[in-house]
């Protein structure tokens, strides 16, 4: 399902004329996202290509961010265009935090343009439970070329962007 990203009120991101994302289970415990930045790319501040490991701290710069709701806690992915990744497990709202092992590295694809910036990730099946409903917050950090960030997602709280909030878990998937 195709969803545009909001940007927060409190920001501002001349160069990003929109941001849509995609979140799919594509098979049970698995899921597909695909984040869409339309604008004038050459003016955002994008990290090199990387080596596709596990990193910290992704969020400080451009990163595509997707949050998954299962029970009482969650999980959150981080997924930067250098094709490094984070996931870390929440007990509850910011609360335990601590990263999670998953079988396989995500596969990260990123394509660029002058216009757009294409970020597809694959989760392989057993990187989340298979047999609950998830709730979703898709969300972006964007960084300009001056080093200024804007914060996109489904829905945003009241007060500073907080990606952590229940509001932001707007999307449900339901079991594959």
């Amino acid at each position: 399902m195709r969803r545009a990203l909001n940007i927060h009120p409190d920001s501002r991101c001349p160069a990003v004329a929109h941001i849509d994302a995609e979140a799919t289970r594509s098979a049970p415990g698995a899921l597909a996202l695909r984040y869409v930045v339309t604008g004038r790319i050459g003016d955002l501040l994008l990290p090199p290509m990387a080596a596709p490991i596990r990193a910290d701290g992704l969020w400080r710069h451009t990163c595509f961010e997707a949050f998954v709701r299962v029970g009482a806690g969650y999980f959150e992915f981080n997924f930067a265009p250098s094709t490094q990744w984070a996931v870390y497990r929440f007990d509850g709202y910011r609360t335990a935090m601590a990263p999670l092992l998953i079988a396989s590295a995500p596969h990260i694809a990123v394509h660029a343009s002058e216009t757009i910036l294409e970020l597809n990730v694959a989760l392989a099946s057993g990187a989340l439970p298979a047999d609950a409903p998830w709730r979703l917050g898709l969300s972006a950090v964007i960084e300009d070329a001056g080093g200024a960030k804007s914060y996109w997602a489904l829905a945003h709280p009241p007060g500073a962007p907080d990606f952590h909030h229940a509001d932001c878990f707007a999307l449900e998937l339901l079991t594959a």
